[in-house]
């Protein structure tokens, strides 16, 4: 995911929190604030809770594989996604199912009706 895709900022993260409206299902929360910018930007937290660096840094990876097969649905926010416990066990499909259904929720993805097919909500 290139650089202009992430909220890196600290600043910027306590914009999304404090200014952000946000959503949440059974294995993520989603922050989100509206931009005027030309594409989304995301950050991600996956807590210490979920295991060690290892499994933490799989987790990353799958989300931003996801989101980045997710881009061109997802609208021209900044969002911040937040792993909850549970997720390090869910295998790929599971993830990207949970993630489209929180972001479908949060109003920034929009594609069909993809997301009512298998959620945990």
């Amino acid at each position: 995911m290139k650089k202009t895709y992430r909220v890196k900022r600290h600043q910027d993260f306590q914009a999304i929190f404090g200014q952000g409206k946000s959503v949440a299902n059974r294995k993520f929360v989603v922050y989100s604030l509206e931009r005027p910018q030309k594409h989304f930007r995301v950050g991600l937290s996956v807590s210490k809770k979920l295991g060690n660096a290892v499994t933490r840094n799989r987790v990353k990876r799958k989300l931003r594989h996801i989101l980045m097969e997710l881009s061109p649905d997802l609208t021209k926010h900044d969002f911040v996604v937040i792993a909850r416990k549970g997720v390090e066990d869910l295998n790929y499909q599971e993830v990207k199912q949970n993630l489209k259904h929180v972001l479908a929720l949060a109003q920034l993805y929009r594609k069909g009706n993809d997301c009512e097919e298998n959620h945990e909500a």
